[in-house]
């Protein structure tokens, strides 16, 4: 049986040293030491340190090399490296935006790879990886930056007529800010938070009913997220309720005057239409009656010339068609023409009475 033991006993010895051996490799291998958190958040514009400190073995005697990388959130897709540091300089990968404000913090070779990022932007939220080798040893550490705006000045506002009894709202919201943003209201003076007041954090209403002179105070509505926080204030009173019967009165009564004035207005339009209408008719009937006026002898005179084709002539006298005509004298000798019944001029001499002149229905005149 002794001989048993002692074969058991060996292997239980070299297993103990094996497992002691292989703990003592993993010990002394390269190992990333930083223990900060793994998400950090920020403010848009401050500065962030990504931490990467290391330990190498006693092993590691390779050239160091080390690698900061922007992991993309596609599996399928390359790493984007931005900053390395081989054979002891410092090299640049991302764009010129990006690496003016990616520096280390402190050498390298020292153990200490971490970077600080300046000014970080919203597009800057990202997972970064720090990779650090010296052959045969390697680690790696990655840290999760997520750049937020912090909330503006909020606004504080009241909805309602802070009247007595009543229910009143107040509220207040931020127009900006990263999500998840949060509101809270406290009393600053006047005493503590009214005992029917309730308050939305997500909305930032702050409902009171019941509205007493105890509710009267300045109100403070502070609005927050992970990276900052701001507030606003708001003067809290109490009135008297309006009377509501007299408003009603009020407004049934102005809208009564209203509709008078509106029939005044159609009235006058109707009675100015009427008027213009009688002045028009009245101009008509005056100038239907009105007798034409009477021509003159002298116009009645060259018109009968004028339907004649006579010229005048010196020495002959010419009368109106109503009297009877005058003598016709001339100081010559000559023949003057007369119409007849035949329409054929006659001769007469001088000095004879002419016969009288007979009125002819074709031309419309005597001849």
């Amino acid at each position: 049986m002794e001989p048993v033991f002692t074969s058991m006993g060996l292997k239980v010895v070299v297993l103990f040293l094996v497992t002691f051996q292989l703990n003592t490799d993993v010990t002394e291998a390269m190992q990333v030491t930083s223990t900060g958190p793994q998400t950090i958040q920020k403010a848009q514009g401050e500065t962030v340190t990504l931490g990467c400190t290391y330990t190498p073995g006693p092993q590691d005697t390779g050239e160091l090399d080390i690698e900061w990388s922007n992991v993309s959130p596609d599996m399928t897709q390359k790493d984007a490296l931005i900053l390395s540091y081989t054979g002891g300089q410092t090299h640049y990968y991302a764009d010129p935006g990006l690496s003016k404000r990616l520096k280390f913090i402190a050498d390298p070779k020292q153990g200490d790879a971490s970077i600080s990022l300046s000014d970080v932007r919203l597009s800057d939220t990202a997972t970064y990886q720090c990779k650090v080798k010296k052959a045969p040893g390697v680690d790696m550490r990655k840290v999760t930056l997520v750049v937020m705006v912090p909330p503006s000045v909020p606004k504080c506002w009241v909805e309602g007529a802070e009247e007595r009894g009543g229910t009143v709202s107040l509220f207040c919201e931020s127009s900006q800010g990263s999500t998840p943003l949060s509101y809270m209201w406290r009393r600053e003076s006047g005493g503590s938070m009214p005992s029917t007041a309730t308050q939305d954090p997500q909305t930032g209403e702050l409902l009171i009913r019941n509205h007493t002179d105890s509710n009267v105070g300045s109100y403070v509505c502070e609005a927050k997220n992970a990276v900052g926080k701001a507030q606003c204030k708001y003067a809290l009173h109490a009135y008297n309720p309006t009377n509501k019967v007299g408003v009603i009165v009020g407004a049934v009564i102005g809208a009564l005057l209203l509709l008078l004035l509106l029939l005044l207005l159609i009235w006058l339009l109707i009675c100015c239409c009427h008027k213009r209408r009688y002045e028009k008719e009245v101009a008509n009937e005056i100038r239907e009656d009105a007798q034409a006026p009477e021509s003159r002898p002298t116009s009645r005179n060259s018109s009968f010339r004028s339907v004649l084709g006579y010229h005048t002539h010196p020495g002959v006298h010419y009368s109106s068609v109503r009297k009877h005509l005058p003598s016709i004298s001339e100081s010559g000798h000559g023949v003057i023409s007369t119409g007849g019944n035949n329409g054929i001029s006659q001769p007469t001499a001088a000095g004879e009475k002419p016969p009288p002149l007979q009125y002819d229905h074709r031309y419309g005149y005597p001849v």
